[in-house]
């Protein structure tokens, strides 16, 4: 009996959702939509220098995303040489591969670098709850049918997490911020071997 007590708290505790487990407080007071300022410009061109690692193989280039229109963004990654890996077209609900190389043609990839993607160029989003912890505002919304948390500290994203099961899937980690720039952008999987990493030389 002590034995299936125990079954059902562990199975209660790792069924909780993410806010539970990262012991969030409820407070819809503040805002029920939200900005990622960081590729929302559509006079700029941002430009990354760019290292995508992927199981046991390295992509190196640079990383050019531009704001086309209120709701399209194109991706661009290419070798420093100039020779395109991927290009990606985002609409509000439409994803489109432009080009992509050979060794990159997989499903499972593509899907994966489209939902990545899409987290950094939606910018704008509806909230769906709002938490509180400290000094941060962390803003549940839904982007593809995934429940993505969106971390703000001083009024500033520092941070987006996509959950699965409410456990941390993918990190969305940005810092050195300037001027809605954010310099540096890392990306982190925790359930595949995938890491993403920008340096802005955007001038």
């Amino acid at each position: 009996m002590r034995f299936l007590l125990i079954s059902i708290c562990l199975l209660l505790v790792s069924c909780a959702s993410y806010p539970k487990k990262q012991h969030f407080q409820l407070d819809n007071s503040v805002s029920k939509s939200i900005e990622n300022p960081y590729f929302s410009d559509e006079t700029k061109d941002y430009v990354y220098k760019a290292s995508i690692d992927v199981y046991d193989k390295h992509f190196g280039g640079l990383l050019i995303i531009k704001k086309i229109s209120e709701q399209e963004h194109r991706v661009v990654f290419t070798t420093e040489m100039g020779n395109k890996l991927f290009d990606f077209t985002f609409t509000e609900n439409h994803f489109q591969v432009n080009y992509i190389l050979d060794e990159l043609n997989r499903k499972m990839l593509i899907n994966v670098l489209k939902n990545d993607f899409k987290v950094l160029v939606s910018d704008n989003l509806q909230v769906i709850n709002t938490f509180s912890e400290a000094n941060t505002n962390v803003f549940e919304t839904s982007i593809y049918n995934k429940n993505h948390y969106y971390y703000f500290e001083n009024k500033q994203l520092t941070q987006v997490v996509r959950t699965k099961n409410g456990k941390a899937k993918v990190q969305f980690l940005f810092s050195e911020i300037n001027n809605h720039l954010a310099d540096q952008i890392d990306i982190k999987h925790h359930n595949i071997k995938l890491d993403i990493t920008l340096q802005s030389i955007t001038q």
